[in-house]
This record gives structure tokens, sequence and C-alpha cells, in this order.
């Protein structure tokens, strides 16, 4: 029976748990989909990530409404991908924050990857009609920026690329939480098809020198102590570093994409077979890590079609 593509067969619902990551923080996580953040500060609410769709937004705001009634007025986006961003309307946040580099992602790609993620993920986007179109945001910045909500002081910085050329992450320095969005993972694989396997470890490094006590990651169970944190910081780099190095060793004697297919898995599945939504990812960072070792430095776009070709190549 052939595999079904990315998850395309995986329609069972995820158990959400809303933990508590440090005074008046929580981490929204469901099983291995795409976490949520809430920061609540003394007068208002933000939140990191936007979910898929309006529907699953509301998962969100149910569970924030369980714990304050203080309006949500800021929105972060650590970077622009579909199954991150189009639950935003939901949210009526008069702020949406995203760095410069994202929302040039979303001008130059974001219509091709709301059409792929679409396909790939049929359970994340039931309810995808409520979708009003493509999210931008209302405020963006290079480098470092601050919100203050009342006295609570928020900083969204870009660390280095990672898992897109836009990423963020969300340091909350009052109780030293930060939220990474798939920077970093815990027990889920790493989506690395729009990455850069050469400058994630750099940015690890640099997320890693802030010492925090917790961590909201971008799929995966909260990360509660120090300890906890860096075993995930580390799990990440070995997914990172996994899938490139035997992907660039065939690139380098010209070998083909499913021998690099082929390389990858014999190296990551030992480590990596369990982890959430792996079998979804793999042909995709096989692609865009042979892609780099080639010297193909900016990720290309997917798209619907180049999914299915791509697959067809690796299924024969």
């Amino acid at each position: 029976m052939a595999k079904a593509f990315a998850s395309q067969g995986d329609m069972t619902e995820k158990k959400i748990s809303f933990t508590e990551v440090g005074r008046d923080l929580y981490a929204f996580t469901a099983e291995g989909d795409p976490n949520s953040g809430v920061i609540i500060g003394d007068d208002s609410v933000m939140v990191v990530e936007a979910q898929a769709t309006p529907r699953l937004a509301q998962k969100v705001i149910d569970c924030i409404r369980q714990v304050t009634d203080k309006p949500i007025t800021h929105l972060a986006l650590t970077h622009y991908h579909a199954v991150r961003v189009l639950g935003a309307s939901a949210y009526g946040a008069g702020q949406i924050l995203m760095s410069d580099a994202a929302r040039g992602m979303v001008a130059e790609r974001g219509q091709e990857d709301w059409d792929s993620e679409f396909q790939r993920f049929p359970r994340l986007f039931q309810g995808y009609e409520s979708i009003p179109g493509l999210t931008w945001p209302t405020t963006s910045f290079t480098g470092h920026m601050s919100v203050f909500l009342g006295n609570r002081r928020v900083d969204l910085m870009q660390l280095g690329r990672a898992h897109t050329a836009g990423d963020i992450v969300i340091h909350v320095p009052d109780e030293n939480v930060m939220f990474t969005g798939d920077i970093v993972e815990y027990h889920s694989a790493c989506y690395c098809g729009d990455g850069y396997f050469t400058e994630w470890g750099k940015t690890l490094d640099a997320i890693k020198a802030y010492g925090v006590d917790a961590i909201a990651p971008g799929r995966g169970d909260a990360l509660m102590g120090p300890d906890m944190v860096n075993q995930a910081i580390e799990n990440t780099r070995d997914f990172v570093i996994s899938t490139y190095r035997p992907a660039a060793r065939v690139a380098a004697r010209g070998g083909s994409l499913k021998e690099a297919w082929d390389a990858v898995r014999a190296e990551c599945d030992p480590k990596f077979a369990d982890y959430a939504i792996y079998e979804h990812c793999l042909p995709f960072n096989v692609a865009r890590a042979y892609d780099e070792a080639r010297g193909i430095a900016h990720p290309r776009i997917w798209t619907a079609e180049r999914d299915m070709q791509m697959w067809d190549d690796l299924q024969g």
C-alpha cells in the first residue's frame, strides 16, 4: 500500500495542553501539532503564532479565556508559514508583528505556501473557508523590537536564520522564558524545507546563550527547566546535522536526490522515526538539504505541483 503524502493520512484530533511556563506565560501544545504561546501583561495579551485557521485559533482563545479576560492586542508571528499565520483574524489583535524578512516571504511566496500546506495538512485546514486571505503584519522590524504590555517588556529578536529566512524568537525577560517558533522542537521532526542547514546551529547557539528557564517550542511539549531546554536544543541540532550531512555527501559526489533520500533515511530513521511529523517532513528536508549542498542558497518556492512531483520522484 502506497504511503500517504505528508500528513494527508493523519485525521486524528490531538489532545491539547495549556501549560504555564512562567508567571502569566503559557504554551498551547497539541501532541506535535503547531504550538502557540500566550503572554499576559498588565492590561492586555500577546499571542505567539496564530494557528492555521480561525477555527483552530478559537481553541487557543478558549484556553486564554480560562485564565484572563484581558483583551488580545498583539499577535507575534515567528515566521510566514500558513499553519502558523492564517488563523490571525480570529484574535482581533490591533498589532500583528513579523520580521521584515518574514513579511518579504509572504509577498514572495505566501500564496504558494498556503496552497502547498493546504494539501499537506487536511486536518489542520478544516474550516478553511473562514480564512479571509493572506496574513500581513501591521508592524515589521529588522533585528530587535520591544513591546510593552503595561510594565511587562516583551523582546522580539532575529537571532539568525534557521527554519526560514525570517525567523524571530520572543523573549520575556522578567521570567526568562522564550518562545522559539520552529527553530527548536521537542520530540518532533524539524521541517527544513525552507531552512538554512549551515546556519541553524549558530542560531541555536544564540538561543542557548540566553540560558532561559523555559521554552515554548514550535512543536512538542513545553520545555521546563534548563536541563529540558538544553536537551531539546541539542536534539534539534542533532536532527538538523543528521539530515544535512548525508545529503551533502551524496551531493558532493554528484549523486541523485533519491540517493540522498536513502542516505538520510539510513542515518535519521534509527534516531528520529518516532518523532511527530517525521515522515511528513522527510522528503522536504532531503530536497532542501540536497539543494543547499549544491549551492542553492535561497530555498526554492514550494508549490502544490512541486510537492507532488518531488514525492513521485522519491517514491519511484
